[in-house]
This record gives C-alpha cells, sequence and structure tokens, in this order.
C-alpha cells in the first residue's frame, strides 16, 4: 500500500516477448529428509488451497506490524496484540498478511526499527516478535503470510538495498525533485544488482530457517505460516519504457528468489506479492509470464479504487457506481488469468476511504467504505460457489485499539500506536478500527459465508 497507486500508467506500446522464468509449471516436491508430516500445511489443489485435506478458503486481513507490537521491548505491547488478535479471530479471520522484514533506512517515510541495516546486524528484539506473533497464531489456528522485503519506501525495501551497495544514493518517495515515475523506475534497478539481491537473499535465508525463540519450531516447518512473499507490490518499473526494457531481468528474479526459498524450504508456498494488473503496467501478458513458473504457487491482486482515481473520495455518491464497475472488471479480469494459470488467486490488499475527502477519524462514518468489502466479498463468494480460483482475501488493515497521536493524523518517529495505515500515509486513511461496527459486520458476514463447508 502506497501513495503512488494515484499515478495512472500509460498504455499503448508493444510487449517485449521476452518471458525468462517461465518455464511450464511443475510442482515442486513437498517433502524432505527428516520430515515425518505435512499436516497442517496449506497446498495447492489445482485452482485451490487445501489443508489437513480439506479446501482451505479464508478470510483475511493485513496486519503489518504485528512483529513491533510482538516485541518485548519499549516500542511492543503484546497485551495489545492479544486483543487484537482475539477481536480478528471473533470476527472469523484465518489469515494475516504480514511484514516479515524491513531495512533500517535513510528513507523519509521508514518505519523503525528494522529487521537488520546495512550490516549482517539482524534486530534479534524484532525477530522475537515475530516468533511471538507466528506462537500466537498458532494458538488461533490462524495462518501468515510473510512478505520478505517492499517495493515501496515505509519499511525501507528494494531502494534501501540499493543505497548499501550504490555509495549510499537514494530518492525518497513523493519527493518534488523527483516526479513520479522517478521512484518506482530507480527502484527497478534492484532486479539486476547482484549485489543488492545477495544482500536480501542472506535476509532471507536467515529468517526462513529460523528456528522459533517461542515454540522451538523451525519456521521452514511451521504450518502457521502458510506462505513466503518475495516482496510487497514488486513492480518492474514505473514507466513504460523502464518496465519493458527491464522484464528478462524482473522475470528472472521472481523465479530465481523463489526457486532459492524453496531450496530453503520445500513445505510452504511462494507467491509474488504483486497488485496484479496495475503492477505489471496494465498488460495481462506481464501478470501471466511473472506467474507462470512452477517455483509460484498462486496469483496475488490488490484492489485501490480512491487510489487510481478510479472514484472521488470528496464526492462518492456521485462516483461511486463507476468506480463498482471497474473494480467488477479489476476482479473478472484476474480470476481470468487465474483460469489461464490454473492456480489459485487472492485478492490480498483492498482497501476504501471513509465517507469524506480527508477522512480520517473513526468517528466519521463508512457507508461507502462497508459497500465496496461487500462487492468484494460478494465477488469471492460467487466464484468459490462456480468453483472457481478465488480462494481468500486479504482487507487492508487492522487498525484495532489504535488511535492518531496527532492531530493532523500523520505519523512520526517513535509513535507506538501502530495502526494499519503504514507510516508514510495519514493514520485512519484506509484501516478498520475496533469501533466500525458496519464494517465488521460485512468482515464477518463473509468469513461466515465462506467456512460453510
Amino acid at each position: 500500500m502506497r501513495m503512488t497507486r494515484r499515478a495512472t500508467l500509460l498504455a499503448g506500446v508493444a510487449i517485449l516477448t521476452a518471458a525468462a522464468g517461465c518455464a511450464t509449471r511443475r510442482p515442486f516436491a513437498r517433502g524432505a529428509i527428516g520430515r515425518a508430516s505435512t499436516t497442517g500445511f496449506v497446498t495447492v489443489d489445482r485452482l485451490g488451497f487445501r489443508r489437513n485435506g480439506r479446501p482451505y478458503r479464508y478470510a483475511g486481513a493485513n496486519i503489518w506490524y504485528s512483529a513491533w507490537l510482538g516485541a518485548d521491548t519499549a516500542y511492543g505491547d503484546r497485551a495489545r496484540m492479544t486483543r487484537e488478535l482475539d477481536r480478528l479471530q471473533a470476527l472469523g479471520i484465518r489469515n494475516l498478511r504480514i511484514l516479515g522484514s524491513a531495512e533500517l533506512s535513510p528513507l523519509k517515510n521508514s518505519i523503525t526499527p528494522g529487521f537488520r541495516d546495512a550490516s549482517a546486524r539482524y534486530d534479534e528484539a524484532l525477530l522475537a516478535g515475530l516468533d511471538w506473533t507466528l506462537s500466537e497464531l498458532a494458538k488461533r489456528d490462524m495462518s501468515a503470510v510473510l512478505y520478505l522485503t517492499n517495493f515501496w519506501e515505509w519499511s525501507g525495501g528494494m531502494m534501501t538495498y540499493l543505497s548499501w551497495v550504490n555509495g549510499g544514493r537514494f530518492i525518497n518517495m513523493n519527493d518534488p525533485a523527483h516526479p513520479w515515475p522517478e521512484f518506482p523506475d530507480w527502484n527497478a534497478a534492484f532486479y539486476s544488482s547482484r549485489p543488492a539481491q545477495a544482500r536480501y537473499r542472506d535476509y532471507i535465508r536467515a529468517v526462513v530457517t529460523r528456528t522459533n525463540g517461542v515454540t522451538g519450531v523451525r519456521y521452514a516447518d511451521d504450518p502457521t505460516i502458510m506462505a513466503w512473499q518475495l516482496a510487497n507490490e514488486p513492480r518492474p518499473g514505473g514507466s513504460e519504457t523502464v518496465a519493458l526494457a527491464n522484464l528478462p531481468r524482473f522475470y528472472r528474479w521472481i523465479d530465481e528468489t523463489a526457486r532459492f526459498i524453496k531450496t530453503l524450504d520445500p513445505l510452504h508456498l511462494v507467491s509474488t506479492g504483486s497488485e496484479g494488473l496495475k503492477g505489471s503496467i496494465e498488460r495481462e501478458e506481464i501478470v501471466l509470464a511473472a506467474h507462470r513458473p512452477a517455483s509460484i504457487d498462486y496469483l496475488t491482486a490488490h484492489i485501490w479504487p480512491n487510489n487510481w482515481s478510479w472514484m472521488d473520495a470528496g464526492s462518492l455518491a456521485a462516483t461511486y457506481d463507476a468506480g463498482a464497475a471497474r473494480v467488477a472488471d479489476y476482479i473478472a479480469a484476474h480470476v481470468r488469468l487465474a483460469h489461464t494459470l490454473g492456480k489459485p488467486l487472492v485478492i490480498e490488499e483492498f482497501g476504501y476511504p471513509r465517507d469524506g475527502q480527508n477522512a480520517y477519524d473513526p468517528s466519521i462514518t463508512t457507508t461507502y467504505k462497508d459497500r465496496f468489502y461487500r462487492q468484494v466479498y460478494a465477488a469471492i463468494e460467487a466464484d468459490i460457489t462456480a468453483g472457481g480460483p478465488l480462494s481468500g482475501s486479504n482487507f487492508w488493515a487492522w487498525n484495532g485499539e489504535a488511535r492518531a497521536a496527532h492531530a493532523d493524523h500523520r505519523f512520526r518517529r517513535g509513535d507506538l500506536a501502530y495502526m494499519g495505515d503504514p507510516p508514510h500515509e495519514p493514520q485512519g486513511w484506509y484501516g478498520v478500527f475496533d469501533s466500525d461496527i458496519a464494517t465488521q459486520a460485512a468482515i464477518r458476514a463473509h468469513a461466515a459465508a465462506i467456512a460453510r463447508p
């Protein structure tokens, strides 16, 4: 999730035919020497997921900050995290998409502390917060998707990795001196930087092979984890020129990284973390090529009508329906792509503002947001009934009991009231608060509907 979704990408040039990493799909081995059972692991069965011999469909949420709250430190708050998990469980939430990395960064809007810095030093306190979170999910029979870096700046991400190997050069997102699409175009150099990727792989190795300090279970052997995700919203670039030129390197990065993860851990699923078409300069060929490798187990899609200018937050009554029609088309397009790939589909981010422009406070109503949630959920339920690939969703995001610490609703370094809205965004913009009764009713109804046999 990021402010750059407002940028409209243009279409109009021919697609490169290069499609490195787009081999015919072959299933990876699901067992390993010394592992007696795969009980509890989520697996892929054609267009769907299975767990313990039964179809696995889920209503989920994004809660990027869970490791921070789970840390036994001054910035952590395990009591609050316990309450948030209990609230989510009561709603029927079965899956949480969690930030499993953060690079300590010079970028203006990045979260601190990070899981790692420019050296090989990894923050054990924050990793222990992730350990604790996974142990609490296991108690509630909830699963997690962990993303392992970020295309955007709010957790350091690819720009930070590049700065560590290029002499300290970087640009900030939304810097007037570097207007869109300079940030994503610069970021795309990550796919051709072997030194930056080597550091990224070092972190992947450390996390995937980590032993949980609470449970004593290796992450690679823990069925609480549903999937590893290469990054949050990786794109081949911002402009068409850069994105198209980068495609061979982008495809190679996807397949090679996914295969690397599977050499460390053949039991868990791997996904890209892609927005889908909006992260692929709106080219179906790119979505297909990026998700065709056998190393990628399922397709992801994100939906942001406000940031993509499909509606106007200052005029919801007049623009909601037109936006809803585009949402319907976007979902249908990804269902079609998933059918083509023969893989499951998860709508793992979707968000909508409260009623009105610059409306961030939990006292403001959520009439149109709730309609949007019900639209997404209805599409998933209909596709499940039809035997289609839509198998799960994660709304963006859970704010819970947190409230903005400042009157301007802006996050400042050192703030501890973590919300689903990341540090670069207004606090309360898209998140669901514990007081959002109507939104929670929509979530609860959907979770109950897809839980039925």
